[in-house]
């Protein structure tokens, strides 16, 4: 029971390894890789040899998957180009299994010495985050020769010899043996080198390896697919269609695992090697083999998961795809863009009220408060979508750029609150009341209207661009709208003190609708404070006045 406990305990810290080292990587290298992958697409050999340099970086080919994956769903890239990355994506993780099969025991402890001093003392930054790979990579050797050593006294035992037994010759139970092990422990680089390990001491025969290690291959295309089950259906196109690549491979190689035996072992110097050259071989193999076959594949993944058309009903594309949770910066994209469409509904609420207060359509009021729970549903996705990014794995960019979002959907939600009560009062006290402004009100309220559409636009490229002088401009608004909120609200008096009856009448409702555009406004403005603190361009004092001197 010892034995296999310490068995369990080296698989558990290969697996931790390999997620600490892809983590890592992510969060160094995220935003570049997702360069990397978007510009080398122009031909299907340019995209395979980009997705074999990411993926040796990441060490996964899922990871890979789901960026790439991502890419599809948000039209940055076709489907063809996304199946042939995946073809060089699944080379790289062979070439990351041969590498760790040489013997490098003698750099685990130093990798995690200098990794835990690089991370302890500069956690927060690019540095802390270089260590936290170098632990992993050290973990990742240190594990590798505990599986040897563990495994060794398990071979006395009758009862693991008997169950190895069952399991030989029987290619069908050991390649979904491999792809469930590939599956359960999210990574089928730990599972190919675990195998590796096992068959170097002889735990399991070299031929139910090479079996595992076909499933291994399998179960990585299979957790893809598990991984983005949820997703939009461009975004299951290629985890759909890089398994269906898989399957082909598998049912193309299996029957050859006996020529390997008798006319490739023998030229190589032992069984670890045996298992992840056969392992490289077969990658090399579909992905060249296999490369010209994407666009039929595309095609072929397209029929089986058609994605639904502009025209479909009411449906568009969702951004917050929780395949990109795995690569933080392409999450904080996919969150930004769906607080965009968030801001576009604000909008649309926004300029329906004047074609309410103009035309006293009833049918259009309850249309635009209705949309302020979509909103509110919109706001709380968000939201939840970016609670699920670990802090921890933003940089310090990506740090102000998750403020940044959830800054400017909550101000998002709270403006449609506020459209919400405005066409609310413009119902029960305009409309069923049957009441007009003046000529001279409407003109403010108007006027007071098209700046809140501009200023809204304005600070949704402040937004997006982080334009500091376009955040300057924003702000400046805020003081000439109150500026003008003032002067309105005097004219305002003015004609009551003149007597005009439809200013009396509509008295309450004029006064309460320029101060609710003045705080919509306000909540617009907000979006250039953290643009501006981070420039450092930010006036210390606009929050408080000075105190006085005692």
């Amino acid at each position: 029971m010892k034995h296999l406990l310490n068995l369990l305990a080296a698989v558990a810290l290969l697996v931790w390894g390999t997620h600490l080292v892809r983590t890592g990587v992510l969060r160094v290298f995220g935003a570049n890789l997702r360069k990397i992958l978007a510009r080398s697409v122009g031909n299907r050999f340019t995209a395979a040899l980009s997705g074999i340099g990411v993926t040796a970086l990441v060490q996964s080919s899922t990871a890979t998957s789901l960026m790439t994956s991502s890419f599809v769903g948000q039209g940055l890239i076709t489907l063809p180009s996304a199946l042939a990355v995946m073809r060089g994506a699944d080379v790289g993780t062979a070439l990351m299994s041969v590498f760790f099969s040489f013997d490098l025991s003698w750099l685990s402890p130093l990798m995690i010495f200098v990794g835990v001093v690089l991370f302890v003392s500069r956690q927060a930054g690019t540095a802390g985050r270089v260590g936290r790979v170098l632990i992993g990579l050290g973990l990742m050797l240190l594990a590798l020769r505990l599986v040897v050593e563990a495994t060794e006294p398990l071979l006395a035992s009758p009862a693991i010899r008997a169950l190895l037994v069952s399991v030989t010759s029987d290619v069908l139970m050991e390649i979904a043996l491999g792809a469930v092990l590939a599956v359960v422990a999210y990574s089928s680089l730990a599972i190919v080198l675990l195998i590796a390990a096992m068959a170097s001491s002889t735990v399991v025969p070299l031929d139910v390896a090479l079996g595992l290690v076909l499933g291994a291959n399998l179960g990585s295309g299979i957790l893809a697919v598990l991984t983005t089950a949820k997703s939009p259906a461009e975004v299951r196109q290629v985890t759909v269609g890089n398994l269906v690549f898989k399957l082909m491979g598998v049912a193309l190689v299996a029957p050859f695992i006996g020529l390997w035996l008798h006319h490739v072992q023998p030229r190589l110097p032992d069984a670890t090697y045996g298992v992840v050259m056969f392992h490289l071989a077969f990658n090399i193999v579909v992905s060249i083999g296999f490369i010209g076959l994407t666009n039929r594949v595309a095609r072929l993944v397209q029929w089986m998961l058609p994605a639904p058309k502009a025209g479909d009903g009411h449906q568009r594309l969702h951004h917050l795809d929780p395949s990109a949770l795995s690569t933080p910066s392409l999450a904080m994209s996919c969150a930004a863009r769906e607080a965009l469409h968030q801001a576009d509904l604000v909008e649309t609420m926004l300029i329906g009220v004047l074609d309410v207060i103009r035309k006293n359509d009833l049918q259009r009021a309850e249309q635009l408060r209705k949309m302020d729970d979509t909103v509110d549903e919109l706001y709380s996705s968000i939201k939840y979508y970016l609670t699920k990014i670990s802090r921890e794995a933003l940089g310090e960019e990506e740090g102000r750029r998750w403020t940044d979002i959830i800054s400017f959907t909550i101000n998002m939600e709270q403006i449609g609150d506020i459209i919400e009560r405005v066409l609310q009062d413009i119902e029960d006290k305009k409309i069923k009341k049957g009441r007009n402004f003046s000529a001279a009100g409407m003109a403010e309220i108007a006027e007071l209207h098209q700046r809140l559409i501009d200023n809204l636009r304005l600070g949704m490229s402040v937004f997006l661009n982080g334009n500091v002088r376009d955040a300057q401009k924003l702000l400046e608004q805020k003081a000439l709208f109150r500026d003008l909120e003032r002067a309105y609200a005097t004219t305002h008096l003015g004609r009551l003190s003149d007597n005009t009856v439809q200013s009396i009448e509509t008295s309450s409702l004029h006064i309460d609708l320029i101060s609710d555009l003045k705080r919509i406004n306000s909540h617009i403005c907000s979006i250039a404070y953290p643009i501006l603190d981070s420039a450092g361009v930010l006036a210390p004092n606009r929050l408080r006045d000075p105190v006085p001197p005692a």
